[in-house]
């Protein structure tokens, strides 16, 4: 047995309880039995679940063995441990990976995938103050509260007796799209 197979199989089977599982596997390892078409692939991604009520799906000592669908075709599927470095479950997002038994060519497609993607750093260019342009915000007011302007305002007797000291309360400010 694979020297992590005991703990690619407790994960495999606990994520398999929880619902569909895919497996990584690098389809060229010793031991690895597909359909033919599949057997040069160095990432090949297998599904797993007991909701496809396979008759029979056996996790063991060894590894996978499964009978699957291919384009509709079923095919009797066995994968050693050995040859599996990856179980993704659909379920809970959770992913397993195991470096040391994954393809060499994955791993460098990886590294240099990681150092495209990754930019290196540029000094940032900010256009001095004097030359970035000016955005002026004023208030504008609603048409509405133009027209309640021009009506003359009626102060309840009540407030007309209050002091006279108190600034009245600010308005609330709007902006406005103005094209």
């Amino acid at each position: 047995m694979d020297k992590k197979g005991p703990e690619k199989k407790a994960r495999l089977l606990a994520a398999l309880d929880k619902g569909m599982v895919m497996i990584h596997l690098d389809a060229r390892r010793p031991g690895v039995l597909v359909p033919p078409s599949l057997r040069n692939e160095a990432h090949l991604r297998l599904n797993l679940s007991y909701r496809f009520e396979p008759p029979d799906l056996a996790v063991g000592e060894w590894g996978v063995r499964c009978t699957l669908s291919f384009s509709g075709s079923r095919f009797k599927v066995a994968v050693p441990w050995s040859a599996l470095f990856a179980v993704t479950s659909h379920v809970t997002k959770e992913f397993w990976m195991y470096p040391d038994d994954m393809p060499a060519e994955l791993i460098q497609q990886t590294m240099v995938t990681t150092k495209a993607s990754v930019p290196e750093p540029v000094a940032e260019q900010v256009a001095p103050p004097e030359e970035r342009p000016r955005a002026v915000l004023r208030e504008v007011e609603r048409q509405e509260e133009r027209q309640e302007e021009s009506r003359e305002p009626v102060t309840p007797p009540a407030e007309a007796e209050g002091p006279k000291d108190e600034p009245p309360a600010p308005r609330r400010g709007h902006l406005r799209l103005v094209k």
